[in-house]
């Protein structure tokens, strides 16, 4: 019975999270954060893979990819849809890669530390989780589309580029949010819990 509680609680839960996910991120693409919209869709991310595991965190990720790449392709994404005509395929990898690997790191660095302290565990899960995003979608971006990032650059330094015009807005505004709605994050998933046990 117990059981039986847990799974559908998992999958109800997972649901409405995959949701929330669509939703933030297809509104946050059109916000004017050129050429790539600030992800807030992490956010659900991190409190599915905290509430119970990395797969968890991983199908997430998947979930929040796939919208990034639908984004891409119908071009809603504008700096997304360059990289998506210049190689749907490599879009593609780069994209769910980034996802799942940063779902699945963050759940495991959640469970890691929520042992010792589940608060540390939420705030390093809401740092990481961003941190490897956007890691992968920059080294993604170096090894398979290098040319885009030079014509974005217009002649600057490329590291310069990448780090403070590309993604450094972006990358903080996603840690700045995590962090500050970790408090949050951690009432839901002790309220949760709550709901699990009872």
């Amino acid at each position: 019975m117990v059981k039986t509680k847990e799974k559908t609680l998992r999958l109800v839960s997972i649901g409405i999270l995959s949701a929330i996910i669509i939703v933030l991120q297809v509104i946050t693409t059109y916000f004017p954060t050129k050429p790539f919209p600030i992800t807030l869709a992490l956010i659900p991310i991190i409190i599915g893979s905290a509430l119970f595991d990395e797969k968890a965190g991983a199908f997430l990720g998947g979930v929040f990819s796939v919208v990034v790449i639908i984004m891409c392709a119908i071009g809603a994404d504008i700096g997304g849809a360059m990289v998506w005509n210049a190689n749907p395929f490599l879009c593609t990898l780069v994209c769910m890669t980034k996802g799942i690997c940063a779902g699945f790191i963050g759940g495991l660095v959640y469970r890691l530390i929520s042992k010792k302290n589940p608060i540390a565990a939420t705030v390093v899960a809401g740092l990481v989780t961003p941190l490897v995003n956007t890691g992968i979608f920059i080294l993604g971006l170096a090894l398979f589309f290098k040319p885009i990032l030079q014509q974005w650059a217009g002649g600057s330094d490329l590291v310069y580029y990448v780090i403070f015009g590309l993604t450094g807005v972006n990358f903080l505004v996603e840690v700045g949010v995590n962090m500050i709605l970790s408090p949050v994050i951690i009432k839901i998933l002790d309220s949760v819990k709550k709901v699990v046990k009872s």
